[in-house]
Order: C-alpha cells, then sequence, then structure tokens
C-alpha cells in the first residue's frame, strides 16, 4: 500500500528554509561593524616621526604613536628591514603606544597600526620612516664563540666586546642585543664575567642534538651618548650526544655516560696530596694527541722530587692551567687503587686512546670526591656549571642582582701529569 506525500511537511520545509534565510540576513556583515574591512585610520593616527617628507628621525627618541577624535590604539607592530622588532608599551585606555627599547639608527622602519572606533569597527594605517644615522662613530663589536660546529652538551656560548661595559643600564640595552635561540628551546641567560666579557648557558645542559643560533641586534643601537652597537657574525652550533664522564678521586675510577647510559668505566689515577684535582664540572677545551709536560711550568723546581718533564700522549684538556685527562703508562699500577698524578686524571694508554676518541670538545668531565678545590667559575676554562641557576641569573643585567664570579687569570699550559 503506497503513501502520498504530506502536504503540510513540504510546508514545513519552505518555512524552514524562509525562516533561515530571515536569521541569516539579520546576521549579515552589513550590520556586524567587527566583521567589516578595516577602515582608513591615517587621520586617526598621529607619530612623532617624519612622515615621507624626506626627513629621518631622531634614533635617540623613543617611537610614539597616538589616537585621536575618540578612537583607541589596539595593537602596534614595529620592524625595521632587517625583521628586528622594536618592543612598546600599550596605554591601558588605547589612547597612545611608546617604544620601550631604542631605535636602531640608519634604518627603516614599517609600523602597523590596529585601531577601532566607538562602535568597535577596525581601523588600520601603516607607517613607514626612516632614522639618522649615530651621531658618534664609535661602534661596539662583538665577537661570538666558540667557532662554529659541533659540540658536547656542557658547551657554553661566549659573548666578546672590544669595549668595556660598565654601567648597569648600558649592559642591560647590550645584553638585550644578543639572541640566543635553540632547537629544542631551553630556558637559558646570559652572565656577564667582566666587563668585555658575557657567558651564556642554559639553566640545565643543552638537549642532545640540539641547533644553537647566536646573533647580534646591536647594530645601530645607541648603548651610551658615545657608543653604538655594530655588526656582529652570526654563530650556528650543533650539539652532539650527552657524554658526561664522571671521574670519583676516592674510588679511583672514570664511568662514562652517553646519553644517560654508562658505556664504560677505566680505572684512573688522579692528584697526590698537594696536588688534589680540582672538584667539580668542566668542559672539554680541546685534544692534543701529543703534549709535553714539565713540572717548571706549574711551579715545580727542576731538580726537586715532584719534578717531571715527559711525552704524553692523547691528551684531552679540561683547563688552560694544564689539567688533562690522558695516557699515564708510568703509573698502570696505582690507577684504580691511589692518586699519584700532580693533578690530571691518568689512565692506561689504550684507555686514554679510547676516551680521546670518542670524547669532543664541550663535553662534560666532573671530577667528585676530590680534596682539591673547585674548578674555577671563569679564567680556567668553563667552571660556568659550578654555578647554581639562580646565582647565574644575579650576573645577567636584564634578571637583575649584583653579580658574584671568582673570575681568575690562568696561563696556557701543558702543566700537570
Amino acid at each position: 500500500m503506497s503513501h502520498e506525500p504530506r502536504p503540510r511537511t513540504v510546508v514545513g520545509c519552505t518555512l524552514l528554509v524562509i525562516a533561515l534565510g530571515a536569521v541569516a540576513s539579520a546576521c549579515s556583515s552589513d550590520d556586524d561593524p567587527l566583521s567589516a574591512r578595516p577602515y582608513d585610520a591615517t587621520d586617526q593616527i598621529s607619530f612623532n616621526a617624519p612622515d615621507g617628507d624626506g626627513r629621518k628621525a631622531d634614533p635617540d627618541k623613543p617611537l610614539q604613536v597616538t589616537a585621536e577624535d575618540g578612537d583607541r590604539i589596539t595593537d602596534v607592530t614595529a620592524m625595521d628591514g632587517t625583521g628586528r622588532y622594536l618592543a612598546g608599551e600599550l596605554a591601558a585606555d588605547g589612547s597612545r603606544w611608546h617604544s620601550t627599547e631604542p631605535l636602531a639608527a640608519g634604518a627603516h622602519y614599517t609600523v602597523r597600526v590596529s585601531t577601532e572606533d566607538d562602535d568597535g569597527a577596525p581601523g588600520r594605517r601603516v607607517l613607514a620612516f626612516d632614522t639618522g644615522k649615530p651621531t658618534t662613530k664609535k661602534r661596539l663589536a662583538v665577537e661570538f664563540g666558540p667557532d662554529a660546529g659541533e659540540y658536547g652538551v656542557g658547551q657554553p656560548v661566549t659573548a666578546k666586546l672590544d669595549q668595556p661595559v660598565k654601567d648597569p643600564a648600558q649592559r642591560a640595552v647590550v645584553e638585550r642585543g644578543l639572541k640566543v635561540t635553540s632547537s629544542p628551546s631551553v630556558e637559558g641567560g646570559w652572565h656577564w664575567v667582566d666587563d668585555k666579557e658575557l657567558h651564556y648557558r642554559p639553566k640545565d645542559y643543552w638537549p642532545a642534538h640540539a641547533t644553537v643560533r647566536v646573533r647580534s641586534n646591536l647594530d645601530g643601537i645607541k648603548i651610551s651618548d658615545r657608543l653604538w652597537g655594530g655588526p656582529a657574525k652570526e654563530l650556528k652550533l650543533t650539539i652532539g650526544d650527552r657524554v658526561i664522564a664522571v671521574t670519583d678521586a676516592a674510588s679511583h675510577s672514570l664511568t662514562v655516560f652517553k646519553n644517560n647510559e654508562e658505556i664504560k668505566q677505566i680505572p684512573v689515577t688522579t692528584g697526590k696530596p698537594g696536588f688534589e684535582t680540582r672538584n667539580g664540572v668542566k668542559v672539554v677545551l680541546g685534544k692534543e694527541y701529543f703534549v709535553r709536560m714539565r713540572g717548571t711550568t706549574v711551579g715545580i723546581a727542576e731538580g726537586s722530587s715532584d719534578s717531571y718533564d715527559l711525552p704524553v700522549y692523547y691528551a684531552t684538556r679540561v683547563t688552560w692551567s694544564g689539567e688533562y685527562v690522558h695516557a699515564a703508562p708510568w703509573s698502570v699500577g696505582s690507577q684504580g687503587y691511589e692518586n699519584v698524578s700532580h693533578g690530571c686524571t691518568g689512565m692506561s694508554t689504550s684507555n686514554a686512546e679510547w676516551f680521546f676518541d670518542n670524547i669532543r670538545p664541550g663535553d662534560v668531565v666532573q671530577v667528585v670526591n676530590s680534596n682539591g678545590n673547585t674548578m674555577e667559575t671563569f679564567g680556567n676554562g668553563f667552571g660556568d656549571w659550578n654555578v647554581d641557576w639562580t646565582k647565574w641569573t644575579t650576573g645577567s643585567a636584564l634578571t637583575g642582582g649584583k653579580q658574584e664570579t671568582n673570575r681568575q687569570t690562568a696561563r696556557l699550559s701543558p702543566a700537570a701529569v
């Protein structure tokens, strides 16, 4: 038995379509100010820089953007020709915006301003201007280190300045312009070693296989009345496996961990009484297949019972003053049992060769349970990791605090065995 369509059902559908059309008409973009195309807010926005009349803005003055005729500013983006953004602050009522860091000298800026009127309709204005050249020819040069390449997870980044910067406010300008990014991203910070050098390290070691990029945004930025930032060469580092060697001076053993797994344990000897090996975290500085070590280079008088003059192979340097992990075939009988060296970590030739082949600059060598002093923070290699994170941040001009460093000057020496 067949059924004919119900007329009222068709009518209901028709009414529904009409009703939906009415709703759509009521919500059309013509009646919604937020969906309208942005209006030209040129007449509602003013700023304190020359606008297309050939004059150049003074880089010594902050950029100011002001809303007029009841409009309010909702967002400002200012960027120079190198892609460098200008930080700024927007008033709570949207009436004005001003830059909070120096403009670059000799730069071209594009400023995009978003506004809204009393009805909430969006407006836009794009501004463009150039800044004048620095008023002084004195420029601050920055050299980043180490050289580009692959390093271990403990490698700090260094920034060496060609002129001293002492004033805290000027240091803040410099530090703000030095950028370090890593992939994957990690928390890190700069620490002023002295007036001409900064170190950057993460809160913890770099992640294995990370990529680290370092650049300066100081070019053309005013640091003081007589000093402006100059150009700097960018730096790229790649990080290898997480390799950490732990030397236990009490058990006379060195254990190597790779990506958190123990891969080798080596019997060693460390510094004897009076020549104790430094405790703490050190970073591999380099590797030398052959080094001639003499006691006179560390103040041991020639002819004394402690004097020495020895050829040393497979030497991995961890301090500039002459501490190495190296082959010591003359002390094999003591390795694993007692400490008889003049401060270095000695092992058999075959073990030293293995260590030499499986370690790279930037890898971590940590000494525990020695009676020696703690590794110097600065000046004798990289003892940066012996400073806890809270204290490290006090050495930043941005995160605040009075820095405390124990920088010491150490001469390059192939000294201790």
